[in-house]
């Protein structure tokens, strides 16, 4: 990227973002509540199921597992703990599921748009079309909840050089499209200032598991990272994004773990648990022009 969206900055010679009630620590958690179609469309450079041909069942399977229990099992630790989530959502699952979309609302959970379905990407997708796919999401998440969009996250994590300028152009104010800081950033994309708020691919079960980790690494890696980051924010405060997937943190044998990380960080003062767009309002009532970084 070399720079073309954003300045560069090292975090200890920029002005001191301050949290509500002095905090060291921004929690967002991030569960990602998406869909994967059984037979997806075309696909121009990746296909989303390793196992040809099509229908991968198992894939599928593990997937549809997420919605149908491990999302339930992961609102109830939430709830435990008194989370408010970001959700990232895949907008057909409120289309599709609209019993996920009653619990998603009504526990006043901030959206996160991770496009349509985590079964189609936008690499090499043409700007026109790309405009057209971006102002889909915009109104279908408003035609099901009569709210704005604000954030966004690639679906698949896939975009194109165009991305970040056309999902600004479209009134998204902030993103989790880069994973480069620990605190918010100010881009240069589109018209006004869009924010990039840290999104993590280190504390992401599914990244993990690709690597054979279990539970109790991910409970280890929490733990150890929030004392980092908690020791280091009585000077520099931080964000810290625990990214989840219910197909994944959300099976029986590692649930325990989620409920264990998420107590051991909220026993701690100073943890300010916010979602996405708080954690953006924060950060640009004091750098409105993007001026910290």
């Amino acid at each position: 990227m070399d720079r073309e969206f954003f300045a560069w900055s090292p975090i200890t010679h920029r002005p001191v973002w301050q949290l509500p009630n002095q905090a060291r620590v921004a929690l967002w958690v991030v569960p990602n509540i998406e869909h994967y179609e059984y037979i997806p469309g075309p696909v121009r450079v990746r296909n989303p199921w390793p196992r040809m041909p099509h229908p991968d069942v198992l894939g599928y399977s593990l997937r549809d597992y997420g919605n149908r229990v491990g999302v339930w099992r992961m609102l109830d630790v939430m709830d435990r703990h008194h989370i408010r989530c970001t959700v990232s959502l895949n907008l057909a699952v409120y289309d599709l599921y609209p019993e996920i979309m009653e619990a998603c609302e009504s526990r006043h959970y901030d959206t996160l748009c991770h496009g349509i379905f985590n079964t189609s990407y936008l690499w090499d997708m043409p700007d026109d079309e790309q405009r057209a796919y971006i102002s889909d999401c915009r109104e279908r998440f408003t035609r099901l909840t009569r709210r704005p969009l604000r954030g966004w996250f690639s679906p698949g994590v896939s975009y194109t050089p165009s991305t970040l300028d056309l999902v600004a152009e479209a009134g998204f104010d902030w993103c989790a499209d880069l994973y480069h800081d620990d605190q918010p950033t100010a881009l240069n994309a589109g018209p006004g200032t869009m924010i990039s708020i840290p999104y993590s691919m280190d504390l992401n079960d599914a990244v993990l598991y690709r690597y054979d980790m279990e539970g109790e690494e991910f409970l280890r890696m929490v733990k150890d990272h929030f004392d980092t980051v908690w020791q280091e924010g009585a000077t520099i405060p931080r964000v810290m994004c625990i990214a989840l997937h219910p197909y994944m943190m959300g099976q029986p044998h590692r649930i325990d773990y989620l409920d264990r990380a998420l107590a051991y960080i909220m026993a701690h003062d100073g943890v300010w648990q916010a979602t996405g767009s708080e954690i953006a309002d924060c950060w640009r009532s004091q750098f409105p022009m993007g001026g910290s970084q």
